[in-house]
């Protein structure tokens, strides 16, 4: 999606801070700390007005960046973005890990890993889900932080402060984040887009739409 994107716009995507090819501190993670990393580098690479996209984990970093960085956010895209309220957050530690796995000596938590991931893929699909794998497996033994910072985040408390203009999008095969994007609508007064067609990783199996709906939205709808 990202070509797409960036023969339109200049597209910068980075690793979140602790995966990917970024750097991996030890203390735990937090959205706070995701988004100082994200605006390190805004500041480093002298970004003065800026328009921000997120999806998943992405999009609550994304929440946190818009609150901070306000005036000089463009447009706001959330895609596929969780919707942290107090509910979420009381029931954070009784949640079942989406993508811890035990480690193994015969290999078979790699193949868990692979089954859990499965039914959010379609059949053709297996080239995308084994990049997720790959890039899971290099952060093995905190993989999941991501997914707890989440929801752990007070979310609620940083959406007054967001002053751009904002789209939620999701979708329709996506029901972890879909119920998101009425509470979103309702925080923050936003559009909201439902994509035909997809399931969590939506922007991966619809890339074409994906960009589409991105580069409309920052050229101003």
């Amino acid at each position: 999606m990202l070509p797409l994107v960036g023969a339109v716009h200049r597209g910068i995507a980075m690793d979140t801070l602790g995966f990917g090819a970024s750097a991996k501190p030890e203390e735990p993670h937090t959205i706070e700390r995701f988004a100082d990393a994200a605006g390190a580098l805004i500041e480093a690479l002298g970004l003065e007005r800026f328009h921000l996209v997120g999806h998943h984990t992405g999009g609550v970093i994304a929440v946190e960046l818009a609150a901070r960085f306000q005036d000089r956010v463009s447009s706001l895209l959330l895609s596929a973005t969780p919707f942290v309220d107090e509910e979420k957050r009381r029931t954070a530690d009784r949640r079942k890990p989406v993508d811890h796995v035990d480690p193994r000596p015969d290999g078979s938590h790699l193949l868990e890993l692979w089954n859990r991931r499965r039914g959010f893929y379609r059949d053709g699909e297996e080239a995308a889900l084994h990049r997720y794998v790959i890039d899971a497996v290099t952060v093995l033994d905190r993989v999941e932080e991501g997914h707890v910072a989440v929801r752990r985040y007070a979310m609620e408390s940083r959406l007054p402060h967001i002053t751009a203009r904002t789209l939620a999008v999701c979708a329709d095969g996506d029901h972890y984040s879909l119920p998101g994007l009425e509470k979103f609508a309702a925080a923050l007064g936003c559009d909201t887009r439902v994509v035909p067609g997809a399931h969590v990783p939506a922007p991966e199996q619809l890339p074409e739409e994906y960009a589409k709906v991105i580069t409309e939205w920052v050229t101003g709808g």
